[in-house]
């Protein structure tokens, strides 16, 4: 029968081989015995395919998705505890899609990690439209003067050079405040939004063979650290781009409490 061979033709297409061409080359399926490209080694690998494939849901956000819509779903899901308040960004990423798979394993839903329209109708009757507050809470005011807006969640060194002071702050509460120097004109600190990526309690520099005790690293060879010149000469001197902090018992305390990933904002008031 017609159907029977041409299902054997398809079984056996599905059983073929997978050629892994070396060197960016391969061989043509059809080349008779004998005549196959001497310019590729031949690995097969036999497959076979059963069964009906999954189909998944439409994804309305997923990792990689950006903008308002996805702050919305980022505030819902802080209102339920699922997702820290300082990883409301605009941006679907790790930590979104982490507290999405939460919010669907607890309603029964195939933990997906991206938003359908499943998700989304759950997410919405489980919680209320987001107040502007909660979609941007308000930055910290110190001496009647607002704090970046980026400090305004979770925890940021939030330092700013106008002033030139660091504050730690966690929540949008100011836990500490130091006075900070930084870089000359052809060193200058760099400006921005960063994170801790490594500490060193006990550092001394490769570059200029100086001290950095205390060190909190946040872009390339720049950190957060004591600096016994500060402490010495105060504003006279400069750093070759590290933020410079003199009080050495504050820097100690402070070094403790910060983790690597936590937030560093350079900015100008």
């Amino acid at each position: 029968m017609r159907w029977t061979r041409d299902a054997l033709v398809v079984r056996n297409v599905l059983a073929a081989v997978v050629v892994v061409a070396i060197g960016g080359t391969a061989i043509s399926a059809s080349a008779a015995p004998g005549q196959q490209s001497r310019t590729a080694d031949v690995k097969t690998v036999p497959f076979e395919v059963s069964g009906e494939l999954p189909i998944y849901p439409k994804a309305l956000w997923s990792n990689g998705s950006s903008g308002a819509s996805v702050r919305k779903v980022e505030a819902r899901l802080v209102q339920l505890k699922l997702l820290d308040p300082q990883w409301m960004d605009n941006d679907f990423g790790t930590m979104t899609r982490s507290a999405v798979k939460k919010f669907q394993k607890s309603k029964g839903i195939p933990p997906l990690g991206y938003a359908d329209q499943n998700t989304w109708t759950q997410l919405t009757a489980a919680t209320h439209e987001p107040t502007q507050a909660e979609l941007f809470p308000p930055a910290p005011v110190v001496g009647g003067k607002k704090l970046d807006q980026r400090c305004a969640t979770g925890v940021a060194l939030c330092i700013d050079k106008t002033t030139r002071k660091l504050r730690y702050v966690v929540n949008g509460v100011v836990k500490m405040q130091l006075d900070v120097r930084f870089g000359a004109q052809k060193t200058a600190t760099r400006e921005g939004g960063f994170t801790v990526g490594w500490k060193s309690r006990n550092h001394v520099s490769k570059l200029y063979d100086s001290k950095m005790p205390f060190a909190m690293f946040f872009s390339g060879g720049q950190a957060v650290h004591y600096s016994s010149d500060f402490a010495a000469r105060g504003y006279d001197g400069a750093s070759h781009g590290c933020v410079n902090v003199r009080d050495l018992a504050k820097i100690k305390v402070l070094f403790d409490q910060v983790h690597v990933g936590d937030k560093v904002i350079v900015y100008r008031s």
